[in-house]
């Protein structure tokens, strides 16, 4: 199945609109019974999550007909969803509000993501930025650009690769199990620098535009990582799951990293997770 830049232009207008009307308006004017915690403190929903996947879904069911639409608050509530991914002619992943804790934080860093997923295969990619109001796109075999709110678009590029100690990267750790949590922080001093901007959208769209040498996220969910996984190769840039095997939106274990080409990526993932030697 083929998914046209027209149609992936609806997807970003239905997010687009579900910002205006359901996050951006809760931004900053959150009461304390409007964020709810889920898996931990630094795991939280807010009314604004929960009020825009639905406008988004429901949207989405109007304008693409028998179109499965997964989002990251219906599996919360009900996690049998998921395995509609497997059976689905076209599907939509949805993270309604990515970076929860930054927007629950009156942090300006937040984002709107969908992935359009056909026969099981991510074919087309949107993460949109509401306080910019501007887009990141991606189609399958035709490119990733970004589009600013006036219509002017730019193709995105990953930045060329570079040495270890020159790198600038994107590290999401915490998720490890605890003895590799302690393995890859001692190693990250390799890196010029590494950062953790607690949004995946952002941070796809850093890697993506060459402002970030690579990527890593120890936690793999398809809203989170759909559209950005695309986004990134159609950048030019390489991606695997950290066990070297091939990303899929099936997958909700095995983390990601993202550089520029594969040599690229087995250099930044023996950096990353190399045991000190035995005593």
């Amino acid at each position: 199945m083929t998914f046209s830049y027209a149609q992936l232009k609806t997807v970003a207008e239905i997010l687009q609109s579900a910002a205006r009307t359901e996050i951006l308006p809760r931004f900053r004017q959150l009461a304390s019974d409007q964020v709810r915690q889920k898996s931990s403190i630094h795991d939280v929903v807010t009314d604004a999550d929960v009020a825009a996947e639905k406008v988004i879904a429901d949207a989405l069911v109007r304008r693409f007909p028998g179109a499965v639409v997964i989002g990251e608050e219906g599996v919360s509530a009900d996690p049998s969803i998921l395995g509609r991914l497997a059976g689905a002619d076209l599907a939509f992943l949805v993270d309604p509000v990515d970076g929860t804790k930054n927007f629950a934080s009156g942090l300006p860093l937040f984002g709107v993501m969908a992935a359009v997923v056909a026969y099981g295969e991510v074919v087309g990619g949107v993460i949109y930025d509401p306080i910019l109001d501007d887009f990141a796109f991606s189609l399958r075999g035709e490119g990733a650009w970004t589009e600013s709110a006036d219509g002017v678009t730019k193709d995105l590029r990953v930045a060329s690769p570079c040495g270890i100690s020159e790198m600038n990267g994107l590290v999401s750790w915490t998720a490890l199990p605890s003895d590799m949590r302690r393995v890859v922080s001692a190693n990250l001093p390799a890196f010029t620098a590494s950062n953790s901007y607690r949004c995946a959208a952002h941070e796809y769209r850093m890697v993506c535009t060459g402002h970030a040498d690579f990527l890593m996220h120890a936690k793999l969910m398809p809203w989170d990582h759909a559209a950005g996984v695309l986004m990134h190769r159609e950048a030019g840039g390489y991606a695997a799951r950290l066990d070297g095997s091939p990303y899929s939106p099936r997958y909700t274990e095995g983390g990601i990293l993202c550089a520029a080409d594969q040599a690229t990526w087995e250099a930044v993932h023996e950096a990353l997770f190399r045991r000190p030697p035995s005593r």
